[in-house]
């Protein structure tokens, strides 16, 4: 395994949050299989989920039609899938898992076609594409790192390439291991099958109940009072920004840099986020309006681009770990160019702080590389959750789940 590999694999475990997919495999109960025959009546190719809609005829003769999810439209086409591979009235076969709560609906781990090919649901029809650092040059004229273009994380996929057991890792982990299996040190994906998770009888609820990344203060847990991740409280289930930390790596969707002198503009795949680092201002100006986004400064220190971003509106740190932030949130990015690896890497280390709901600090790192798909519009058209499904209620509010263990114990 390549060093910016293994890199890219820690990096996940550091910032476990963006590990995890956004709704999460509970709402299927992947201890159970099935399989349904029938034509392909649309296609869904749409984000966060996209959608296969089929007319099944049963051995009474009835058509009934079905509904399976798969995964993102951006994810699967940098797999190298297709709308053309679905085109309405393409006969088709599909193994998976059933939905707990809703009737002809599953998840799809394997789809046969007509002429006997099959693809997993993370099946790669492609291999992604290698950026090699002489593909583009290395400095701007001012002698800056030259960060721009599209980069996007390693694509993330289950060690079951059907997506129903083992651990969601980079695709070159688990190159490296049997299928279904957990790498040492790592865990299952919470809902895979045979998990604790998929087993409990709130499998919902067990699987989106994870510690927080980073200790409370009483302000800080009193603000997630009432908080439910697996609804549309959680804002990447109603198609909005969560964080500038947690939606950089969200799906491994591709990021676009712009960079000049004076200004490194960052747009992100993922919907809601589109910010400008300041490399000509050496103080954030008084009275910022506050903003997912923040207000970013910036400056090369030892061909290290050091980000310091304030002026916050209060939102969501980690939806998984039950954890806000208020308008006190102060972020360091550090970005740094790596060429060592043989693929053109894009590194970055953070640091969060937010006196008011957390003590001491937030830290991660993750790895991005040369985006083997161009940047697009981020889009968002959430098919799949159901509120109401999701943590139980105490009086009326879901309930605030106390952590199991230490935070930085995610794996056990």
């Amino acid at each position: 395994m390549s060093r910016l590999h293994v890199l890219s694999f820690l990096a996940g475990g550091l910032a476990a949050a963006n590990a995890f997919a956004h709704h999460g495999i509970a709402n299927f109960d992947l201890n159970k299989d099935i399989a349904i025959s029938g034509t392909v009546s649309k296609l869904a190719f749409v984000n966060p989920h996209s959608w296969l809609y089929m007319s099944v005829v049963g051995t009474d003769g009835r058509t009934t039609e079905w509904q399976c999810e798969m995964r993102a439209a951006t994810v699967l086409r940098r797999s190298g899938w297709s709308e053309a591979m679905l085109a309405p009235g393409t006969a088709v076969s599909v193994t998976g898992s059933p939905d707990r709560h809703e009737p002809n609906t599953c998840y799809l781990g394997t789809i046969t076609f007509a002429d006997g090919t099959s693809m997993d649901r993370y099946g790669q029809r492609q291999k992604p594409a290698v950026a090699v650092a002489a593909d583009r040059p290395e400095r701007l004229p001012n002698g800056d790192p030259n960060l721009n273009g599209d980069w996007a994380g390693e694509q993330r996929v289950m060690t079951d390439r059907r997506g129903i057991s083992g651990a969601l890792v980079p695709i070159s982990v688990a190159d490296r291991l049997e299928p279904g299996a957990v790498p040492e040190g790592g865990r299952a994906f919470p809902g895979a099958r045979g998990t604790p998770e998929s087993l409990a009888e709130n499998a919902i609820q067990a699987a989106w109940t994870r510690p927080s990344p980073v200790p409370l203060t009483e302000a800080g847990r009193r603000a997630a009072e009432g908080f439910d991740p697996s609804s549309d409280n959680n804002p990447r289930l109603r198609c909005e920004p969560t964080n500038i930390l947690f939606d950089w790596g969200f799906e491994t969707f591709t990021n676009r840099i712009t960079q000049d002198e004076n200004s490194i503009r960052i747009q992100y795949g993922a919907p809601g986020i589109d910010r400008r680092i300041h490399l000509n201002e050496t103080a954030h100006p008084a009275g910022i309006e506050p903003s997912v986004a923040g207000h970013s400064i910036g400056r090369f220190e030892s061909d290290v681009l050091i980000v310091d971003t304030v002026g916050f509106k209060p939102g969501v740190l980690s939806a998984d770990g039950y954890t806000m932030h208020s308008d006190q949130l102060h972020v360091v990015e550090r970005f740094s160019v790596d060429r060592s690896g043989g693929a053109l890497a894009l590194r970055r280390e953070y640091a969060a702080e937010d006196p008011l709901y957390f003590t001491g600090q937030f830290r991660g790192a993750d790895t991005a590389f040369v985006a083997d798909l161009p940047y697009e519009p981020p889009t968002c058209n959430d098919l799949s959750y159901k509120t109401g499904q999701g943590t139980a209620a105490v009086d009326g509010r879901a309930a605030t789940p106390e952590p199991a263990k230490p935070w930085w114990m995610f794996w056990k």
